[in-house]
Formats: C-alpha cells, structure tokens, sequence
C-alpha cells in the first residue's frame, strides 16, 4: 500500500469563526491570544505548517496563556485580601482615634468653660495646660485617623478651590499657645491674598499643623519659628524653619519613615511628617528638607494651582 500522504492544516476565515464562537466564554480570550500566536508563526514560516507541529505550537501557547491567566487570578485574590487587611485595620485605627478623641474633647471643653469662671493665677495655669495636652492629643488622634485612611488606599480626598494663605493664618493663630507655653517665638509672612490650589482643605491643615508641632517639638525653649508663605512660577511654597538642633545624616534618612523617631519614648511618634508627605504628594506637590546637625531645619512644602 502506497504511503498516506502528509496532511496538512489550512487555516480559513469562516472555520476559525466557527470554531472561536462555539467556545466556552470563558475561554474565548484564551482562544483569541492563542489564535493571534498562531497566525504569527505561521506567517514566519515560508510553508505551509504541517498539522502536528502547529498543534504543538497552539498547545505551547495555550499552556503559557494558562499558566498567565493563573498568574493573573492568583494576583487578583492577593490584592483582594491585602486590601481586606488594610481595610480592617484601618477600622481598627479609625474606631480606636475615635474613642480617645471623644472624651478629651469633653475633657478639653469642660476646661475651657471652668477658664471663663473666675480662677487664680495657680488654677488658670493649669487649666490652661489642661487645654493645650488635650488639643495635642486630639491633633494626634486626628493625624491617626487621616493616616489610616490615606493607608487603606480607599480614602477618597474632597478637593475644592483653597487658599493656602489664609489656611496657615489661622493653624499659626491655633499653635501660638502652644509656642507660647515653651517660650517659643513663631513669625508669619505670608502675603494678604495668594491664588488659590485646588485641595482638600481638611487635610491640608493636618499638613501644615504637623509642620510647625514638628517644628515646635524640635525648637528649644526660646527658640524661633518662622513660617513664610510665597507664590512661585508652579504654584504656592511654604517654608517652615526653626533654629533647633537640626538634624544628623542617619535622622534624616528615617525622617519620613512611618513612627520613627529621634525624640525620647512618648516625646511625639514619627507620624507627624510621614503624614505631611503623604498628603502634599496627594495634592501633587513635594516637600524638601534643608538640615545640618547644629544648624536648625528648614522644611519646603510646594503646593501646584
């Protein structure tokens, strides 16, 4: 018996329609990218393929999409735990700054009525004190709250027109005390009206607040902070300084690591400018430091119109 000859598989328009549409949908994107590597080799190939080798051929390519498409899933359940992870302890972070927060505002106005009694001298400064621990404390279960929030990746910012100007008035009117209460001098100049950024205001004051507690916290008694707003070609600039004890080289490296910090154990918890480089880069700005151990440090905020 003469030898069978060796059949060969011709590819037609109408027959790959047919057979791509009787497929599983699942598998139709499979069916696609495999159909597409086989039309390149077979245009690579001066002849036509016979049909076991371009049966090896589609088999290699639908093993590799598979292995991808698996690749792919395995990803896709990754990221859906991971945020499931940063969404539990963002609540967890959220319902903890939350209960702390709400009896030290309690705490804070009932110190502010028993101010506007009559009071000694001994008795007004401790209630003062009272107050400024209490709004620090509040500060800092408002940072941890905004901090979990930007973390989890699921905080959607409410960006408006802003003025930048007026925004840091009035958190260097809110700090003054604080300043005051360690002897500190903190100066603003700041132009009268400044074109406005689109940003959200809330955590804009977060931003700016943790500025000058950073600055506050790392200025001696009877130190000086300067704060200057100025517009430039991109937008607005804020330099915050102080004539602290700057920085060394290894504190810089960790300054915008999450809870790292120079400071004694309970003396701030590292957050402050983690925090503050968050936001600015949210609102597509950056910030810049400018330190020397000895010398004080400069901290540069650019906000874009």
């Amino acid at each position: 018996m003469p030898p069978l000859p060796r059949r060969r598989l011709r590819l037609t328009a109408p027959g790959g329609a047919a057979t791509f549409l009787t497929l599983p949908r699942r598998w139709l994107w499979l069916a696609a990218l495999a159909g597409a590597a086989a039309c390149l080799a077979l245009l690579t190939l001066a002849h036509p393929l016979p049909a076991a080798a371009l049966a090896g051929v589609v088999a290699g390519a639908l093993g590799t999409l598979a292995a991808a498409r698996r690749t792919l899933l395995d990803r896709q359940a990754q990221t859906v735990r991971l945020t499931a992870q940063l969404q539990s302890r963002a609540d967890q972070v959220s319902a903890l700054g939350h209960e702390l927060k709400t009896p030290l505002s309690t705490i804070k106005a009932a110190a502010d009525m028993l101010q506007e009694g009559t009071l000694t001298g001994r008795q007004a400064d401790f209630l003062r004190i009272i107050d400024l621990q209490c709004a620090q404390v509040i500060h800092l279960c408002e940072s941890l709250l905004i901090h979990a929030r930007l973390e989890s990746g699921l905080f959607e910012p409410a960006f408006e027109q802003a003025d930048l100007s007026r925004l840091t008035r009035e958190v260097v009117a809110a700090m003054r005390p604080l300043c005051a209460q360690n002897d500190q001098r903190i100066t603003l100049d700041t132009p009268q009206v400044t074109p406005e950024v689109r940003a959200d205001p809330r955590l804009l004051q977060a931003a700016v607040t943790n500025l000058l507690a950073n600055a506050s916290r790392f200025t001696t008694v009877g130190g000086r902070i300067a704060v200057r707003v100025a517009v430039i070609d991109t937008g607005i600039a804020l330099y915050v300084t102080d004539d602290g004890a700057g920085m060394t080289r290894e504190q810089r490296r960790a300054l915008f690591r999450p809870f790292a910090t120079s400071r004694p154990l309970g003396d701030g918890t590292g957050l402050g400018l983690v925090l503050t480089k968050t936001i600015i880069e949210l609102h597509g700005g950056a910030i810049m430091v400018d330190t020397a151990a000895m010398k004080g440090t400069t901290i540069l905020v650019t906000v874009p119109r």
